[in-house]
């Protein structure tokens, strides 16, 4: 697949090297092979790299909300927790897997078509 494609397919979780297996066999665990192409998806390793980017991405987005929440109207802690720590919790895990499908696409194509 191009580069594009394999992209897309590892955002929607599907085997970048087809676009029609599935990648994943758990939330976060990669299947050692894709089912409809055959490709070895045991040799890309991505490491902690999504979980890094997207806890980084979580807290810039929360902390900032946060901040101008707090600025503008002055909301007891109690609601700041309440409001904020779920939130992190759901934007983190739901960026999750896409992430760890996008890391496994790149890795993929750096590792197929090095420069």
């Amino acid at each position: 697949m191009l580069g594009g494609q394999a992209i897309r397919a590892g955002l929607l979780g599907r085997c970048p090297a087809c676009g029609q297996g599935p990648l994943f066999q758990g939330f976060l665990k990669v299947r050692p092979v894709c089912e409809t192409c055959g490709h070895d998806l045991a040799s890309v390793e991505t490491g902690d790299g999504a979980a890094t980017f997207i806890m980084q991405i979580a807290g810039f987005i929360v902390g900032f909300s946060a901040l101008a929440v707090e600025i503008a109207w002055h909301p007891p802690i109690w609601l700041h927790l309440i409001v904020w720590l779920p939130l992190v919790a759901a934007l983190a895990l739901g960026l999750m897997r896409p992430g760890k499908g996008l890391m496994t696409a790149l890795q993929m194509l750096r590792t197929r078509d090095p420069k």
